[in-house]
């Protein structure tokens, strides 16, 4: 695959500091066809790393679970090395990862709950260990905050109401919330795009 020669394309990647010649499929038709999308996408990435209610970490944090929850490996190591760089714990990079694999149990556990509406369901006891919510690395909140994102992105209604409800009920915001499912649908958009 030849490089991209987009002047856009190649802004994109240097964001996420991958090599000059990094190129996939998918980016390579973006470029090709010159999409008015580039710009799009490059400004949708730069508006959500940036703003009021989440702070640099917490964003990297999110952006690492949502691109765990991709298994998209050049964005897994970005938002890793940038947690780094915010100075999130060894712990804290491990407590993203674990919430994500949590909820990926979890989102299809109380997704297939909640279709299927039976109250036999939801009489039997979920036997899903989820001593890792108890007392995070990075706090409760947080957690709860890095859970809804996860399970927005997964299209858990059920999961996604009651980790609003809870970060609600810990006193965070209602922008701090919409601010992190933001943040995920983007990293989910930026991972069609750069992989």
């Amino acid at each position: 695959m030849e490089a991209i020669v987009n002047e856009t394309a190649q802004e994109l990647v240097a964001m996420f500091s991958l090599p000059d010649d990094y190129n996939n499929p998918s980016l390579s038709l973006l470029a090709e066809g010159d999409s008015r999308y580039l710009k799009d996408l490059k400004v949708n990435v730069k508006n959500v790393m940036t703003g009021e209610h989440l702070n640099e970490k917490e964003r990297a944090l999110i952006g690492l679970a949502v691109a765990v929850n991709q298994n998209n490996k050049v964005l897994i190591k970005h938002f890793t090395s940038l947690s780094k760089q915010h100075e999130a714990t060894e712990a804290e990079i491990a407590d993203a990862v674990a919430c994500d694999s949590l909820l990926a149990s979890n989102n299809v556990f109380y997704r297939f709950r909640h279709f299927v509406q039976k109250e036999k369901y939801q009489q039997l006891p979920a036997r899903i260990k989820m001593n890792i919510m108890m007392k995070p690395s990075f706090g409760k909140e947080f957690f709860e905050l890095v859970s809804l994102a996860v399970s927005a992105v997964n299209g858990c209604e059920q999961c996604v109401n009651s980790h609003e409800h809870s970060l609600l009920e810990l006193g965070s915001s209602e922008e701090r919330v919409f601010e992190a499912v933001r943040l995920a649908s983007i990293i989910v958009s930026l991972g069609k795009v750069i992989y």
